[in-house]
């Protein structure tokens, strides 16, 4: 009895790790970031939000099981991720291709169910975009990164869909924000895993010196790009001063971290960078949805 409960335990660890669940974690966050700053005040429907949630979240399952199913012979080249359940043969192909599909279809009837069809095409967008565009294209250019960034900044976009029944220029500039952050975010990450991504055969810009070299300039850019853009919610009149003060401080934090390194390259700066970013998105984000008009 005990060890086929530690089995069961073993197996549902190993589908839970195809999930990626910290990756899960944010594309939900930010799905809820945009809901919470679209509806008006008073105006929050919980069954249309929780729909959103478990929606999002499971499309987003589905689209991390199928990444890790397309990827499981290349991520048995890298030292990070030769241990996950495909390529270290705890899971099967086969079931991990049922609990991709079980994932996706259940959370885009949900999303279709709880929030109407343009949140339920937003998310089928995202799923096919990571998985048909985003995934083949790591090993083929060093555009993958910007392909990639489009699914990822889809979720709060569905959000202000399921929230407002269609799509204005607030939520494109939402759509925007997710968009620029990444590219630093992921370079960061590309950078810091350099020599796994290269003995995979994965074709991400840092992982020659001068591909490193432009994807620090790139990323100081686009942090750059980044600020005005954070600063059109108080244009458009759905931010007031707190939001103001916390997008300017943290853009120009977040602008120097990303000249540091574009400047003097290094390990330190590249993880400095990255760390620095997993706290500026929940930041604003958490800013936006407190102060929004």
């Amino acid at each position: 009895m005990g060890g086929s409960a530690t089995a069961y335990a073993s197996r549902a660890s190993d589908l839970l790790a195809l999930t990626k669940p910290g990756i899960g974690f944010l594309v939900v966050l930010t799905a809820l970031a945009g809901y919470w700053i679209a509806a008006p005040a008073g105006a929050v429907e919980l069954d249309t939000l929780l729909a959103l949630l478990a929606g999002t979240a499971l499309v987003g399952a589905g689209a991390n099981a199928g990444n890790m199913l397309l990827e499981r012979r290349h991520d048995a080249r890298m030292r990070r991720t030769a241990n996950r359940p495909l390529p270290a043969g705890r899971l099967r192909p086969i079931t991990a291709a049922g609990f991709m599909a079980v994932l996706t279809l259940g959370g885009l009837a949900l999303l279709w169910a709880g929030t109407g069809p343009l949140p339920t095409a937003l998310g089928g967008l995202a799923w096919l975009l990571y998985l048909a565009a985003y995934t083949p294209m790591k090993r083929r250019t060093s555009l993958n990164t910007l392909v990639g960034a489009i699914p990822g900044a889809l979720p709060p976009l569905m959000g202000w869909a399921a929230a407002r029944g269609g799509i204005d220029p607030m939520g494109l500039v939402l759509f925007a924000i997710l968009f620029l952050w990444q590219i630093p975010h992921f370079f960061a990450i590309a950078e810091l895993y350099a020599d796994d991504y290269r003995q995979a055969g994965y074709a991400m810009l840092p992982v020659t010196q001068a591909g490193a070299s432009s994807a620090a300039r790139l990323g100081a850019l686009y942090c750059s790009a980044l600020l005005p853009v954070t600063l059109l919610p108080v244009a458009l009149g759905h931010a007031g001063r707190l939001y103001l003060l916390c997008a300017v401080t943290l853009g120009l934090a977040f602008l120097l971290a990303g000249l540091a390194h574009a400047i003097g390259r290094s390990r330190p700066r590249a993880r400095r960078l990255f760390l620095l970013s997993l706290l500026y998105l929940p930041s604003l984000l958490a800013t936006l949805a407190i102060d929004r008009i």
